[in-house]
């Protein structure tokens, strides 16, 4: 089994105590997001996961922890969300030279190949159109050069949550725009050779459209044949049925919970209401067998 920890949530930044008590009890309690009283126990013995795959914008909290996943014998790698975005969208996350200075860290720890870089999700708005984009990646990537081999995007799916948040931030400068399909092929391949100019595969995450005349292939976050090159090991093929129909990602089992990431990134889609997710993390107990207490979800 591979266990995914989180797309739902920040786990390495906010919940890493809480993860490593698991890890040491060998199992979790993961309620089902839409019946909270369904409740699933996953095994976290070594024997019985696969690889663990880290979603982050932070690993530092869990550094002092990985010499501990090593000897009990955890696979693991991390998929790692660096952007340099405007306070306005990314209010909350550790600031571009922070996060590059951590992102080199952890690589320099476990290597290149099981740090991937997401710069996800491009978020086009007046003040972020596609010279930023070009702009901000290409001094991102220039910086990451040997400290990662894949590099994975996607432009933000504007569900209305998120074009409400936006709305709500009262700046013009923060309204989305279209980016028109020329401009957008444009910027898709910029980004594609920034990536192979400093020795990185640009990947697309959960895009319908085809992507890849603008250099970037379809991509996947949690991926069989990656696992297969890193860690010599056969996993399953099957796509996860539990996400998006242009997910390519293989069958995993998410351990976290929506509604706990306390970044407040306005296009987030897992987390309904930043209020409910700092309460949420109040109430989070390190020592619960769920990431957020049964009883006060």
């Amino acid at each position: 089994m591979i266990i995914s920890a989180s797309r739902r949530t920040d786990i390495p930044a906010f919940y890493s105590h809480w993860f490593m008590n698991r890890i040491e009890a060998g199992y979790c309690e993961v309620p089902n997001p839409f019946n909270p009283k369904q409740v699933t126990r996953v095994c976290l013995k070594p024997e019985d996961v696969e690889v663990i795959v880290f979603w982050t914008r932070n690993a530092s909290p869990l550094f002092r922890r990985l010499d501990e996943l090593d000897s009990r014998g955890y696979r693991y790698y991390f998929l790692y969300t660096l952007m340099g975005n405007p306070r306005a969208l990314d209010p909350w996350c550790p600031s571009l030279e922070k996060a590059l200075a951590t992102f080199k860290s952890l690589s320099d720890r476990i290597g290149p190949e099981r740090v991937m870089w997401r710069y996800d999700p491009i978020v086009l708005t007046r003040s972020t159109g596609a010279e930023f984009h070009k702009k901000t990646y290409e001094t991102i990537a220039q910086q990451l050069r040997g400290r990662t081999r894949r590099s994975i995007t996607s432009v933000v799916n504007v569900y209305r949550k998120i074009k409400q948040r936006l709305t709500a931030l009262r700046d013009k400068e923060m309204d989305l725009v279209e980016c028109e399909a020329e401009a957008f092929g444009d910027l898709l391949m910029f980004m594609a050779d920034a990536a192979r100019d400093n020795g990185m595969g640009l990947v697309s995450c959960a895009q319908e459209r085809d992507l890849t005349p603008f250099g970037s292939q379809p991509g996947k976050c949690i991926d069989d044949g990656l696992i297969k090159e890193v860690f010599g090991l056969e996993v399953s093929h099957r796509k996860d049925p539990c996400q998006r129909k242009a997910c390519g990602c293989v069958l995993s089992k998410d351990i976290g919970m929506y509604n706990t990431c306390l970044y407040g990134c306005a296009y987030c889609y897992a987390t309904a209401s930043f209020e409910k997710a700092k309460e949420n993390h109040r109430r989070h107990d390190p020592n619960s067998s769920a990431l957020i207490s049964l009883s006060s979800s």
